[in-house]
């Protein structure tokens, strides 16, 4: 990991505190859609589920869409193939978000392109 990423890293671990979770999943809890989400909550993160199939996740209410979420989201942390990430990027754009994650396996170039010309912060093929 080179010293920019490792800061990128570090800011938005150490700024942002509201993180909206695409693909989270309470079906498998030794899946990352939930061990790392469940973590990043008992660490004092605000995490927003986001599943069209859930109502609720973490004891928090779960939303179909980003666009569904109330309120500011800060990170969106995109739990999706790499070749479906592409629509979740544009999506986190339109909300605002101030940064975009994507776990260990994921990558989509073009998509985190778009989201850093957009201003955002990026982050790929890491564990949040």
């Amino acid at each position: 990991m080179n010293d920019d990423q490792q800061s990128t890293i570090r800011h938005i671990l150490t700024t942002y505190h509201t993180v909206a979770v695409i693909g989270f999943s309470d079906r498998d809890r030794r899946a990352a859609a939930f061990y790392a989400p469940a973590y990043l909550k008992g660490h004092g993160y605000t995490v927003i589920p986001v599943n069209p199939r859930l109502t609720t996740g973490l004891n928090r209410p779960a939303y179909p869409s980003l666009a569904d979420v109330p309120g500011p989201v800060e990170v969106v942390l995109i739990y999706q193939a790499s070749e479906r990430v592409g629509p979740f990027v544009d999506q986190a754009i339109a909300s605002g978000a101030k940064a975009v994650w994507l776990p260990v396996g994921v990558v989509d170039e073009a998509a985190a392109e778009r989201a850093r010309a957009a201003g955002l912060l990026v982050v790929m093929d890491r564990c949040m």
